[in-house]
């Protein structure tokens, strides 16, 4: 099937998770001028239309640095209810059923903002979309590579009366500079203690920085992963150990990791065998939520039919649903595919 209009309007209905998504990333221009003045915060721009406009990157560190300097307006728990409580809302209407979204503590705690309310305005919104729009979700806790492991392990400790909500922890950040080694312990005690582990990895660096937080961190996925591709022997361990990607196509482009969609590696690794699954990263700021990314996937890989029905089962296989709810996810989506043919 090639017809890409009524591809894009399966990849629309088709059940479908997302895995790598930064609630932060969604903080689009006009909330983030609401909560400045909310919360009688300066900022640097006045329209929504000029912060859109300082969307232009020369790499992660340069998105980063913007990144950064939007969140600063998000200081009570109403602000994370609010920001989770919108990309929910688009989630939605995108047909996505269950999500695992990355939220960064730090990032805000040493802005004086305390932990509980970052959790606790995130969680309310969670719970008041799984019922009010049937979105199930585990929450991931990222810690901030560029800082220093210590405060890591420090969030940690924070993190640990939340265990019920809070599913895995993460890294994000800058990538260079940053090896996986550094943060070993953290990974390893928070394992002790319960938490599932993911990384990013691959994304500014090569394929043996994915090697090397395989082997390192013991993830059960890596977030990015798309320099895997250069090294055949890591290709096969990933195909072979069954880890998940968790690809973000717009993202890769928008930091120059690719001159356009087209010279993606998303289809080679769905080809080549991985669970590749596909995911929006930062949507506010790189060009598109998931159906966004559903749609450059469709129009300039040209992805089919069958590749959609395997990115749906990858997205519910990947995730850290139990088994019987998987089981279910992916019933659910055999089903939808049966009917469309």
């Amino acid at each position: 099937m090639h017809d890409t209009t009524a591809l894009v309007d399966i990849a629309a209905r088709m059940p479908k998770a997302e895995l790598h998504l930064h609630l932060e990333g969604t903080l689009e221009p006009e909330m983030l001028l609401d909560l400045a003045r909310r919360n009688a915060v300066p900022v640097r721009f006045s329209t929504a239309d000029e912060v859109r406009q300082a969307y232009e990157f020369t790499g992660l560190q340069s998105f980063l640095d913007l990144y950064y300097e939007g969140i600063g307006v998000m200081r009570t728990a109403q602000d994370f209810h609010d920001l989770t409580a919108a990309y929910l809302r688009r989630a939605s209407a995108d047909g996505v059923r269950h999500i695992e979204p990355f939220f960064d503590p730090q990032a805000h705690t040493r802005r004086g903002v305390p932990f509980d309310d970052v959790v606790g305005g995130i969680v309310s919104a969670l719970r008041e979309g799984e019922r009010e729009l049937g979105i199930t979700w585990r929450l991931v806790m990222c810690f901030l590579r560029d800082l220093p492991a210590i405060d890591a392990f420090e969030t940690l400790g924070q993190a640990l009366p939340y265990r019920d909500v809070i599913t895995a922890v993460g890294l994000d950040s800058s990538e260079i500079g940053n090896p996986p080694e550094k943060f070993e312990g953290v990974f390893s005690l928070a394992r002790a203690e319960g938490f599932q582990t993911v990384s990013h990895a691959g994304e500014e660096g090569d394929a043996g920085h994915v090697r090397r937080t395989l082997d390192t961190l013991h993830v059960s996925r890596i977030d990015h992963g798309v320099s895997s591709m250069t090294d055949p022997a890591l290709v096969e361990r990933l195909v072979a150990e069954g880890i998940p990607l968790t690809i973000c196509p717009l993202s890769n482009v928008k930091l120059g990791g690719f001159a356009s969609v087209r010279e993606h590696p998303l289809r080679e690794m769905l080809d080549a065998g991985i669970v590749a699954t596909l995911n929006s990263d930062d949507p506010a700021y790189f060009g598109g939520y998931l159906l966004d990314n559903y749609r450059a996937a469709i129009e300039e890989l040209g992805l089919g039919r069958d590749h959609l029905h395997t990115l749906a089962r990858n997205s519910f296989e990947a995730s850290f649903l139990t088994a019987a709810e998987k089981d279910a996810r992916l019933a659910e989506v055999d089903a939808f595919f049966a009917q469309e043919c």
